[in-house]
């Protein structure tokens, strides 16, 4: 695992945009289908405040959510799962391992081989071509 990057909540407001800041510092999540647009190539899904990879557009599929969703990380470092217990139901959020940034949140209702469903948020993406 890399070194955890830690910035003041100053840095990361100016870094981000507003929505991105909310998403991924304050645990927000953005619309469903924000992303309509996001790419269908080969190449690696990062994180948008630290650009650690996080998941290959290979393990991306279509879940009906309107989320960005994905049935397993690069590697099992790369993200942290911690209990969310918020909004009066039982989660586990997923974040960034290098930073710390609020992704979304994962469920056992994924396609095969994991089973696994990783729903997130769009704005704390950012995606690097392999072409």
């Amino acid at each position: 695992m890399s070194k955890k990057i830690i910035k003041t909540d100053a840095e990361w407001r100016a870094q981000l945009s507003p929505l991105a800041y909310k998403v991924t510092r304050k645990g927000g999540t953005e619309r469903a289908r924000s992303h309509e647009d996001f790419p269908k190539s080969d190449g690696m899904f990062t994180c948008t405040c630290c650009g650690a990879e996080l998941f290959d557009a290979e393990t991306k599929f279509d879940s009906g959510t309107g989320w960005p969703s994905f049935y397993r990380p690069l590697t099992p470092e790369s993200i942290e799962e911690r209990a969310d217990n918020k909004l009066f139901m039982k989660r586990t959020e997923v974040v960034c391992a290098t930073c710390d940034a609020h992704l979304g949140h994962v469920f056992p209702d994924g396609p095969q081989p994991t089973g696994m469903r990783y729903c997130l948020n769009g704005v704390a993406l950012d995606f690097k071509s392999r072409a």
